[in-house]
C-alpha cells in the first residue's frame, strides 16, 4: 500500500443508509482528534443530505453523480475514476466503506486502485444466495478488497474466515446503525418539543388501532413482488392504521400511489427525516419491511419485524427471534401480520427477543482499532 501523507480517513457515503450508519464512525473519530474527510457520491441525492444533516454533518467534497434512471453499473463507472482522482489527491489514511452500495462498491475498487488501505463497515453479512442482487456481489467482492472488515456480528465474522479471510483483519463491533439509533433516541428524550411536535406531525394517524409501519423500496420488489405487498397493506389496513413513507423511486413511488392512494387508513407520506422515522418506530405495534437497516434498528426498539423477502442477510434476527421471513405474496404477508396482531403475546415475545445486532458502541470499536493501525488517540473524549 501506499505511504499516507496525513491522518485523514477518508470515508464514502452515498445513500441514505451509509449516512446514517457511518454517521456514528464520524463523529468518533473527530472526538479522536483524526480529521474525517467525509466524500459523498451522491447516489441517493435526495435522502443523503438530510440523513447527514441529522447528526450535524456535510460533505466535505460532493460529486453528486447520480442521474435519473442510472444502472449500478453506470454509477460504479462514473464514480470509481474520480474518487480514485480524490483519494490520489487527499492520500487518507485509509478509505472507510460501509455496507453494499454502488458507491461502497466504488470506493473499495478506488481505494485499491490508489493502493490505500481500505477498512468495510458491516463486512461478513451474506444472504448465501444470488439476491439481493446487485448487493450480494459488492459486499462479497469488497470483502476481497479491504484490509480491515469491521464485522456486526460473530456470524459474519465466520462468514467471512470461511471465504478465506485473514482472521486477525475481522474485528466483531456491533453494527454502527445501533450506534446511530441511541444517538437519535437520546436526541429526541432530550428535546421534549421536538417529539411534541412530531406527535402533531403525525396527528392524522388514528392512534386507537395497531400502527403498523412498512418500508419497501428494494429492486428485487419491484413489479410483480411489489404488487403482492400493496396488496396485503390494502387488506390489512381494514383493522390497522397503516403508515408507509414512499421511497423516491418511480418503480416503487408510482404503484403505491395507485394501489394505495385514497384507501381509508393507509397514510403514504414523502421520505422520512431520521428523528421522525425513529419516533415513528417507537410508537408501532410491528414493521413491515424489506431494508435491512430497520431488521436491525427496530428490534432495538422492541418493535416486532415482519420482512419482505424470501432471503436475508441478517439471519441473526430471524434466529433470535426478533424478525420473521414472510416473503411478498400478499396472502402470506396478510395472514402473518393478522396472526400476530391478534396475539399479544406473540409480539411482546418478539420485541423482548436478545438483540444481535450490539449495543451501541460499535463505532467506539472501530475507533479504537483504527488508532491502533493507525495512530493516535485510543479512547474517544
Amino acid at each position: 500500500m501506499g505511504a499516507p501523507s496525513n491522518d485523514a480517513f477518508a470515508i464514502v457515503v452515498g445513500t441514505r443508509p451509509e449516512a446514517l450508519k457511518l454517521a456514528p464512525v464520524v463523529l468518533d473519530l473527530a472526538r479522536r482528534g483524526r480529521r474525517p474527510l467525509l466524500v459523498a457520491t451522491g447516489q441517493h441525492r435526495e435522502l443523503l443530505d438530510g440523513a447527514l444533516a441529522a447528526f450535524g454533518l456535510a460533505p466535505d467534497r460532493d460529486f453528486g453523480i447520480m442521474r435519473s434512471g442510472q444502472a449500478p453499473a453506470d454509477v460504479i463507472g462514473a464514480l470509481v475514476p474520480v474518487l480514485a482522482r480524490c483519494f490520489d489527491e487527499v492520500q487518507p489514511a485509509a478509505v472507510i466503506v460501509q455496507g453494499d452500495t454502488a458507491s461502497a462498491f466504488a470506493g473499495a475498487q478506488a481505494a485499491a486502485y490508489a493502493r490505500l488501505p481500505l477498512a468495510h463497515v458491516e463486512a461478513g453479512l451474506r444472504s448465501g444466495d444470488s439476491e439481493p442482487f446487485p448487493e450480494e456481489m459488492h459486499r462479497r467482492l469488497i470483502g476481497q478488497l479491504a484490509d480491515l472488515h469491521f464485522a456486526p456480528t460473530a456470524a459474519a465474522r465466520a462468514a467471512l474466515l470461511a471465504e478465506g479471510v485473514t482472521p486477525g483483519s475481522v474485528h466483531v463491533t456491533g453494527n454502527t446503525g445501533i450506534d446511530a439509533l441511541r444517538l437519535m433516541q437520546a436526541r429526541l428524550r432530550g428535546d421534549p418539543a421536538l417529539a411534541a411536535a412530531l406527535a402533531l406531525r403525525f396527528g392524522a394517524v388514528d392512534r386507537r388501532r395497531p400502527l403498523v409501519l412498512v418500508t419497501v423500496h428494494r429492486r428485487e420488489n419491484h413489479g410483480g413482488r411489489l404488487a403482492g405487498v400493496l396488496a396485503a397493506v390494502a387488506a390489512l389496513a381494514a383493522e390497522a392504521e397503516i403508515v408507509m413513507p414512499l421511497h423516491p423511486s418511480p418503480a416503487v413511488r408510482a404503484p403505491a400511489l395507485a394501489a394505495l392512494g385514497g384507501v381509508a387508513g393507509v397514510h403514504l407520506l414523502p421520505p422520512l427525516d431520521y428523528a421522525a422515522f425513529v419516533w415513528l418506530m417507537g410508537q408501532a405495534t410491528l414493521a413491515l419491511t424489506d431494508s435491512g437497516g430497520v431488521q436491525e434498528e427496530a428490534p432495538a426498539i422492541g418493535l416486532p419485524v415482519l420482512v419482505l423477502r424470501d432471503v436475508t442477510e441478517r439471519q441473526e434476527g430471524v434466529a433470535s427471534g426478533n424478525a420473521r421471513l414472510v416473503g411478498t405474496d400478499g396472502a402470506a404477508i396478510v395472514a402473518a401480520a393478522r396472526a400476530l396482531l391478534a396475539d399479544a403475546g406473540a409480539l411482546r415475545r418478539m420485541g423482548e427477543a436478545a438483540l444481535p445486532y450490539g449495543v451501541g458502541d460499535a463505532s467506539r470499536r472501530i475507533g479504537d482499532v483504527l488508532a491502533a493501525r493507525f495512530g493516535g488517540s485510543v479512547a474517544a473524549e
